[in-house]
């Protein structure tokens, strides 16, 4: 009997420790705004299959998609407080945060996907000024990293392939200012309508082209009423990887620096689906809709040029002119 005892006292022993590291693994909640398949969810459920495997269990992350966990701006203002750890989202949401993040909007700032990779390297200075901006507006937050989210394109009701072929098209734009000034500055004539309102908006000539991620235009059969898809690419979609400066203070020292690693890793993972989205809809476009989308390749480097002077105007109203120049700087180097 006594010895049965010491064995049970043994083996009850030996199984503390496993009980304790499960019961000390550090959980994390992680939120999106979209709903799967996307870019960001891709690189959600990779960066939580990889922490979990490469800390052993230690530091867990679970995606919470779809506004689970509420909208950016409610959530930017919970991983403050630390109730909610990290989100991968659009740099647009957070803008009310960081005025600066409205720079990586401007139509043509970043021209092609390596110009993207070259620019937003998590090691990168553009990366630095942003957690500096962080740090100086005191947003509680810590930087992880930047991804690729897709592009955006224009679609219209005829063929769009020079600057010519814009002027005086009538183009849904949404409620913003500065989108609206591009578009004009392109020749446009801007017409604000709300995203529910923009098929009936084309189908009855109010508007006779938009501008929208590859994905939407097939999503919400805007080729029904704008057949012609013009492959401007004018905004390469930047998200970011951010997390709460006090959950990061949570996570064991030794697990922190895996944790930036993996962080970064996973944003060449969405980037990487972000790209291969696009080309797939692209290629859709050209076989499966063919007859009812006609692709067109515009003048790219003509509407660049064209808004290259409304750049610096806008950038200086967001008090960005630095990061502007940084960009530009790591969008030239070869």
């Amino acid at each position: 009997m006594i010895k049965r005892r010491m064995l049970l006292a043994g083996s009850s022993l030996l199984a503390t420790p496993f009980v304790a590291r499960a019961q000390d693994a550090v959980s994390l909640r992680l939120h999106t705004l979209v709903t799967s398949p996307h870019p960001y969810n891709a690189a959600a459920d990779w960066f939580g299959e990889e922490i979990a495997r490469r800390t052993n269990g230690a530091v867990r992350s679970t995606l919470f998609p779809s506004a689970q966990l509420g909208p950016d701006r409610a959530v930017l203002d919970e991983m403050r407080l630390g109730t909610i750890d990290l989100m991968i989202s659009t740099t647009n949401n957070a803008a009310a945060q960081v005025p600066q993040y409205n720079v990586f909007s401007l139509a043509y700032l970043i021209p092609d996907y390596e110009a993207f990779r070259r620019a937003m390297r998590a090691d990168g200075p553009i990366a630095a000024r942003i957690q500096a901006l962080y740090e100086e507006r005191r947003t509680g937050l810590v930087l992880l990293g930047f991804m690729m989210g897709g592009t955006r394109n224009l679609s219209a009701v005829k063929p769009v392939r020079t600057l010519d072929d814009l002027k005086g098209l009538k183009m849904r734009v949404p409620p913003s200012p500065a989108v609206a000034r591009q578009w004009q500055a392109l020749g446009t004539l801007p017409v604000t309508i709300n995203w529910a309102e923009v098929y009936t908006s084309i189908q009855t000539g109010v508007a006779q082209a938009l501008e929208s991620s590859l994905s939407g235009y097939i999503a919400e059969r805007f080729y029904e009423v704008a057949p012609h898809l013009s492959l401007t690419m004018h905004e390469v979609q930047v998200g970011h990887f951010t997390m709460s400066a006090r959950s990061l203070a949570r996570i064991p020292e030794p697990h922190r620096a895996t944790l930036r690693a993996v962080a970064a890793e996973a944003m060449e993972v969405g980037t990487r689906t972000g790209i291969e989205a696009d080309e797939a809809v692209v290629r859709r476009a050209r076989t499966e809709f063919a007859g009812r989308i006609t692709v067109h390749e515009p003048d790219r480097a003509a509407f660049a040029r064209t808004l290259a002077p409304l750049q610096d105007e806008l950038a200086q109203s967001y008090n960005a002119r630095d990061l502007l120049e940084m960009v530009r700087a790591a969008v030239r180097t070869a």
